[in-house]
């Protein structure tokens, strides 16, 4: 069974002040791995920081991935486990923190002093009072803070620590990767699963203490391209064919049932990200979020319709409609060997958590590792109100985090033929 661990929580703490100062805000239009070079700032150092912790193994792939293995311990053969976290953060705000820690938080507003319009409270923000007491984490208005998922490489970072300085707790060989553009559905797309070398995985990039997710939505994206027909406004009569109005009738038309406004629990939606156009060329793009195959394919066949629908109202126009798979729920591939989900529980419950597990709105590298054959879960790291200025991370959580990655070791190595 585990044992009785105390996490070193200033190394903690100072580990993830230091990577939420760097920007690695993922870029979609770039067509670069990494998307974007402040990414590779971070890497940079996550590869300088293992090599201090004495592994041997560090390498850096071409497309950014910062590979590396804590040795076995145990005396008993293990299955080789890994632990993933990105590190890009999302694009909609800035990415270089200015961290403010709440000492032993008392539970009054925290207002952020470059924008107090941005506040948190217990009554707004329910976790938040589970943290009274705890030392809160937040940037301070104007940019995320980070811990999307940089609370989850700063929580392997320090399990790796505690296992290299304790070479009593046994366990197998673990396989550590931090790996680029998440954010942007591109994660693990080059990643080589043979060079990787693990048989399960588990990435950090999740919220409340003892969550352990198996389910995530299944995500396509679409793209709907318009055609006008161009003129001189003053002599446009029967000539112009403006393609914003046709975007805008696309836009009016999508049903405000199945957007992420009006949607909750296991209900998916299709959701506008982006308009750009001109009366000549107009471009919509969408995301498709659905938690069954079947409701994803319908929300397909709703744009196909609505685009047909177009094409017969303006002839002249020129509407295409493409899409693009980017990850399926991860459930159809775990709930057909669930011991990675429920050897996690059993860590989690050797932390003093109880294993919670959810319907993930979203998406986690594990959806595409699982779906390529690496079955991978997803645990928690304490991230709270992520892709907001809002954004905060309890340090008690991580250190929940750190100790539970710590049991998981073990009870792999322990459930070993």
């Amino acid at each position: 069974m585990g044992m009785a661990m105390t996490i070193d929580s200033t190394d903690l703490l100072d580990r993830f002040l230091r990577y939420v100062r760097i920007d690695t805000r993922s870029d979609e239009g770039s067509t670069s791995t990494p998307s974007t070079p402040g990414q590779w700032d971070l890497l940079r150092l996550l590869e300088k920081e293992l090599r201090e912790l004495g592994l041997a193994d560090v390498v850096v792939t071409e497309f950014g991935y910062v590979l590396a293995t804590v040795p076995a311990t145990s005396a008993t053969p293990a299955p080789v486990i890994a632990w993933f976290a990105h590190v890009d953060t999302a694009t909609n705000l800035p990415g270089a923190a200015k961290p403010l820690v709440h000492r032993a938080y008392d539970g009054r507003p925290i207002i952020l002093p470059d924008d107090p319009t941005q506040r948190l409270t217990v009554e707004t923000t329910p976790l938040l009072r589970q943290a009274i007491g705890h030392d809160v984490i937040t940037a301070s208005g104007t940019t995320l803070l980070g811990a999307d998922d940089k609370s989850g490489i700063a929580t392997i970072m320090a399990a790796v620590r505690h296992l290299l300085r304790h070479p009593e707790i046994a366990h197998g060989p673990i396989r550590v990767c931090f790996n680029p553009d998440e954010e942007i559905a591109r994660g693990v797309n080059k990643l080589d699963l043979a060079q990787l070398g693990a048989k399960c995985g588990y990435t950090l990039d999740g919220s409340a203490p003892g969550e352990i997710d198996f389910e995530t939505f299944s995500a396509d994206a679409a793209v709907l391209e318009i055609h006008g027909v161009a003129s001189h406004p003053g002599w446009a009569k029967d000539v112009m064919v403006n393609a914003t109005r046709i975007a805008g009738r696309f836009l009016t038309a999508l049903p405000i049932t199945q957007s992420p406004e009006g949607t909750e629990g296991r209900a998916g939606f299709i959701h506008p990200l982006e308009f750009t156009g001109t009366a000549e060329h107009a471009r919509v793009r969408l995301i498709l979020r659905a938690f069954e195959r079947e409701d994803l394919t319908a929300q397909r066949q709703l744009l196909e319709k609505l685009a047909g629908e177009l094409r017969a109202a303006e002839p002249r126009a020129r509407i295409e409609l493409t899409f693009t798979e980017q990850y399926r729920n991860m459930r159809y591939w775990l709930e057909k060997d669930m011991r990675p989900v429920e050897f996690a529980r059993e860590a989690i419950r050797r932390a003093g958590l109880v294993p919670r597990s959810q319907a993930i709105r979203g998406g986690t590298d594990g959806s595409c590792l699982t779906q390529r054959g690496l079955p991978t879960p997803n645990i928690f790291c304490g991230m709270n109100e992520v892709h907001s200025p809002r954004e905060w991370v309890s340090l008690q959580d991580m250190a929940k985090a750190v100790e539970t990655l710590v049991h998981l070791a073990q009870v792999w190595s322990e459930h070993s033929p």
